[in-house]
């Protein structure tokens, strides 16, 4: 077994007794957040303006979807990298490094604009470093919590995916007003306003695990419980984002709608979703993260067969769906990353980056199977449909594991619940 959770050490971590809010570094948990924030706006932007660049460059259906599926999977690539860094170079310097490539890569769409669908997809790449953002700011708030606290230290810095509420309510807005290249410039400002509060607040903990050398994280793969969460968060955190990235164009198709209009409607099924990943989080703490994750897969594949049947009959309707749909998948966030760092404490840093891959790759697959199918099959009910299973897998899949995980690791946490 790679780590089991010890008790956590006075000192840096505070003693279990102690309340959440003494218990850690607060600054480095706003910077987190923050820095997950604005990145995880930049990360879906391409999603909001796909009914603009589609209408400009004569996409089809299939092309839209991949355009805004590419830099999910650039993210999920890119946070096994982090992953990697975070363990070796620490989580501040890595998240630095990630800011500054996307601050420079937006900076050069701005500038010389993009005028082809070629062009398009070589930004997605860009914003997957945006999205790799994940594989550093849990880690970088999680070092400094005990275990008691982690839902709700990961559920705060996990929250910072309200950042895709931000690119659903104004991206098109202003590609409407100043053409959606000018899009890249606007989002420089935010960018960089909390790139300089991160490089001034935020902290490494103490407490870092020893560098190791490449080969080592090959050794958390031959661990089952990596690929089981893994799955796990490629189906909550993957409907999420490829909900987030993908509901723009399906409010405009389905109902004909502008995109400022899809984007706020995307915008109030994505707060919801982000609102509640805290709340996943303390669940977690309170009731066991196996608990909450039964009742989450199966009312998220319950509400997406519900979506492919009857989502399109009208626009209320389809808003209310996913907005459970999405708030479901948020809890369940939340309750994914309660358990991960309790599970592989030690290997925080990569499992991270092995977990959010696993989330991107889910993401990926959503959003671009959304778009094939209502190319091939003129509606995006199969590719609803299929994820709806995926999520049923996940809770074969916990019932499968949950009694040895009660049994092992769990059983040697102190002041935590499974």
């Amino acid at each position: 077994m790679a780590s089991i959770a010890m008790k956590p050490k006075s000192g840096a971590h505070g003693s279990p007794s102690d309340s959440f809010w003494r218990a850690g570094h607060r600054p480095t948990l706003f910077a987190a957040f923050l820095y997950f924030d604005v990145s995880f706006m930049v990360w879906v932007m391409l999603g909001p303006l796909a009914p603009i660049i589609s209408k400009e460059l004569g996409l089809d259906p299939a092309q839209k979807g991949l355009m805004v599926a590419i830099p999910t999977l650039a993210g999920a690539v890119l946070r096994l990298v982090n992953g990697l860094l975070v363990d070796r170079i620490g989580p501040k310097l890595t998240g630095t490094i990630n800011q500054i490539i996307v601050i420079a890569g937006l900076a050069v769409a701005w500038h010389f604009g993009i005028s082809s669908y070629a062009g398009t997809l070589a930004l997605a790449v860009i914003l997957g470093f945006a999205g790799a953002s994940f594989a550093v700011a849990l880690p970088l708030a999680s070092r400094w919590y005990p275990a008691e606290h982690q839902g709700k230290a990961m559920g705060i810095a996990g929250m910072g995916n309200s950042g895709t509420v931000f690119a659903s309510l104004f991206a098109a807005l202003i590609a409407k007003s100043w053409g959606w290249t000018n899009v890249f410039g606007f989002a420089l400002i935010p960018l960089v306003i909390a790139f300089l509060f991160y490089l001034f607040a935020a902290k490494d903990s103490p407490e870092q695990p020893d560098p190791k050398p490449l080969s080592a994280y090959g050794d958390v793969l031959k661990e089952k419980d990596a690929w089981w969460f893994m799955l796990f968060y490629g189906v909550t955190f993957g409907g999420f984002v490829g909900l987030s990235s993908s509901l723009p164009t399906w409010f405009a198709d389905t109902f004909g709608i502008t995109p400022v209009i899809a984007g706020y409607c995307t915008a109030a099924c994505v707060f919801t979703g982000s609102l509640v990943r805290p709340l996943g989080g303390a669940l977690a703490d309170r009731f066991g993260g196996i608990r909450t994750l039964t009742i989450v897969y199966g009312l998220a594949a319950a509400m997406l067969v519900v979506i492919a049947s009857v989502a399109s009959q009208g626009l209320p309707l389809a808003i209310a769906l996913f907005i459970v749909a999405m708030g479901t998948l948020g809890i369940g966030n939340g309750a994914v990353f309660q358990l991960v760092p309790q599970r592989f404490r030690k290997e925080i840093g990569v499992m991270t980056g092995l977990v959010g891959f696993g989330g991107g790759l889910g993401g990926f697959y959503l959003a671009s199977s959304l778009g094939y199918a209502k190319k091939i099959a003129g509606t995006s009910a199969p590719g609803f449909l299929i994820f709806a299973g995926l999520a049923l897998v996940a809770l074969v899949g916990l019932t499968a594991v949950k009694s040895r995980w009660r049994t092992t690791w769990g059983s040697a946490l102190h002041g935590a619940r499974i």
